[in-house]
């Protein structure tokens, strides 16, 4: 393929990916079976077409939905009839042009910056992410901590998460957060306040509607200020409203992005918990910052650390100690190994007292062995990963020599 064909390829690519995304909304299994089966341009190509006939490829679709465990799928016809309609909205070059004047750019897996953490999503990973803000890459994983709350948060939430998201970055993370009232609002202030290097991004906003549009508009001029200082992230095209779905969505994004979900205040049913469940089941760090008993905004942070699937964190030390453990770029001193073995809540220690030292395990062998759920043991390996206790080899799991 010469110079010239190699472009109109990566632009037709990029053009059925930008066109995806405004025809399926965010983790649509049936869609993403689509594109894994048939790749984005001829995806796009069969939802386009007329014709009726395609039980080759929904037998191929089928088998890729039940690979990854999807109980519900009700055959390509009544997906067909979802995507469709929304055919005549699709206008891929219109969106790039809106973005790029923007001053922004489509993130798609065939870049050689996309964020590669999404991979842990699996079937569930974004189509494209639609990017405002500085042209850098995405810091990976082990640089980049969550610190999501409450929207009506407190005078004390507000304060713990300035003072951890600017300490945060003062020690080279981006803060992560979904640009909303609230402790998210802290979040992101706080990093931008500690903003002296040019070379990295202070925090990252994880949209659940189209980077043209700020939302909420009493943050306008946050988001503004990120999108011109920072980087500004969604799943969905310029033009897109936000909806709660879409929220949801948009959360396990953030919880993939980062090593370390930090929840500082939450009620007993917020939202923020749903990214910590994100993190727990993707196999990331879970912390909570706690806050007085009496404080109905605190309820579900004491929840998650009740539950033992939150490790109780009080300021950015405890937080960079549990992101530096990730081996990329802190190194763990054998006395901090030793104090975070002591640590460990009474599922961990059942966990790590039922992987072996050599021959790696499956993750069934360790729920039999430790008598734990499967969810609790892979929330208790993510986190024994994290410490440096625990660690994956030929698709099973070791302890770790010390």
């Amino acid at each position: 393929m010469n110079h010239g064909s190699g472009i109109a390829a990566e632009t037709a690519l990029r053009l059925a990916r930008a066109a995806l995304t405004r025809l399926m909304e965010p983790s649509d299994l049936p869609g993403l079976a689509l594109i894994r089966a048939l790749g984005p341009e001829d995806a796009l190509a069969l939802i386009g077409s007329s014709d009726a006939s395609h039980a080759t490829v929904e037998q191929h679709v089928t088998e890729i939905l039940n690979e990854v465990g999807t109980e519900r799928w009700t055959g390509l016809a009544e997906a067909l009839e979802r995507w469709r309609p929304r055919l005549a909205d699709i206008a891929p070059e219109r969106d790039l042009a809106t973005v790029a004047r923007l001053g922004g750019r489509l993130l798609i897996p065939e870049d050689d910056d996309w964020p590669r953490c999404f991979d842990d999503l699996e079937l569930a990973a974004p189509i494209a992410l639609w990017c405002r803000g500085r042209r850098q890459p995405i810091p990976s994983q082990g640089k980049c901590i969550a610190v999501v709350g409450s929207r009506d948060s407190t005078s004390y939430g507000a304060n713990v998460t300035a003072e951890i998201a600017s300490s945060l970055v003062q020690c080279g993370f981006t803060v992560v957060s979904g640009g909303a009232y609230g402790i998210d609002a802290h979040a992101h202030r706080g990093a931008l306040a500690a903003d002296t290097d040019p070379n990295q991004l202070p925090t990252l906003a994880v949209m659940a509607g189209g980077v043209d549009r700020f939302y909420p508009s009493g943050n306008e001029d946050l988001l503004r200020t990120i999108a011109e200082r920072s980087m500004i992230v969604a799943e969905v095209p310029p033009g897109t409203n936000p909806t709660r779905y879409r929220f949801l969505q948009r959360n396990r994004l953030i919880a993939a992005l980062c090593s370390v979900t930090v929840v500082v205040e939450a009620r007993w049913r917020s939202g923020a918990l749903n990214t910590a469940h994100h993190a727990e089941r993707l196999s990331r760090v879970v912390a909570a910052v706690p806050g007085s008993v009496y404080s109905a905004n605190s309820a579900g942070c004491h929840r998650l650390l009740k539950e033992g699937s939150a490790v109780c964190v009080t300021d950015a030390a405890d937080i960079a100690e549990l992101a530096g453990a990730m081996g990329e770029h802190l190194v763990v001193e054998p006395q901090m190994q030793a104090a975070l073995y002591d640590g460990l809540g009474t599922a961990d220690l059942l966990v790590m007292d039922a992987l072996p030292l050599r021959t790696a395990t499956s993750v069934e062998k360790l729920c039999v062995v430790a008598g734990l759920g499967a969810a609790t043991v892979l929330s208790g390996l993510g986190r024994l990963e994290v410490q440096g206790l625990a660690e994956r080899r030929g698709g099973g799991w070791v302890r770790r020599a010390q």
